[in-house]
């Protein structure tokens, strides 16, 4: 029953992941032609967000976080898919950054179809792991508990990994590494 309700809680927030894939890519295929400027604004933005993460200033905004009390009765599949939309709403905390920093390459893209694919594999990289968590909660908690603690550690390391992203958006050099890669691993030309 948990595994279920976490399989539609997933299926809810990877509707909106995806909707705002798709949203950002057409906005940014509509602005094509100044690509070159989107790209310098993109990088900074993300720049700003790996600060955050980092620390080096806090942006209050995404510290902010909204709770549903749900009580301590299960729901329906039907409310988990509900409680995924809201949740990819509404908790800014670990998504605002990160999910910022994707939709900004999403709508840097070219094509809809990759820059939807971007919040399509986010939101599996967000989704397997909580249902991952419900399939075998009883053996992770020792795991989780190590999270716990170095949570400080792993916000700044990914905040670092942004920053350096944005860095790179900025000065080129992520473009270049996206077509080393296609060199290199030509089967990542059929992702998306």
């Amino acid at each position: 029953r948990v595994l279920i309700a976490a399989i539609f809680f997933v299926l809810g927030l990877s509707t909106v992941f995806i909707l705002l894939g798709l949203a950002f890519s057409t906005m940014g295929r509509a602005l094509l032609q100044y690509q070159d400027y989107f790209n310098t604004i993109a990088g900074i933005v993300v720049m700003v967000l790996g600060a955050h993460f980092v620390g080096v200033f806090r942006i209050a905004f995404l510290d902010r976080e909204m709770r549903l009390d749900a009580g301590d009765k299960g729901g329906s599949a039907f409310g988990a898919y509900i409680l995924g939309l809201a949740f990819a709403f509404g908790w800014t905390p670990c998504l605002g950054p990160i999910l910022g920093a994707i939709l900004s390459l999403a709508a840097s893209e070219a094509s809809i179809g990759r820059g939807t694919a971007l919040l399509a594999v986010y939101a599996l990289g967000l989704g397997i792991p909580f249902i991952l968590v419900a399939a075998f909660f009883a053996r992770l908690k020792g795991v989780m508990g190590w999270m716990k603690r170095h949570m400080g550690q792993i916000e700044r390391t990914s905040g670092l990994l942004l920053w350096t992203v944005g860095l790179m958006m900025l000065t080129g050099q992520f473009a270049a590494m996206s077509y080393w890669l296609l060199e290199r691993f030509p089967a990542l030309a059929a992702i998306g």
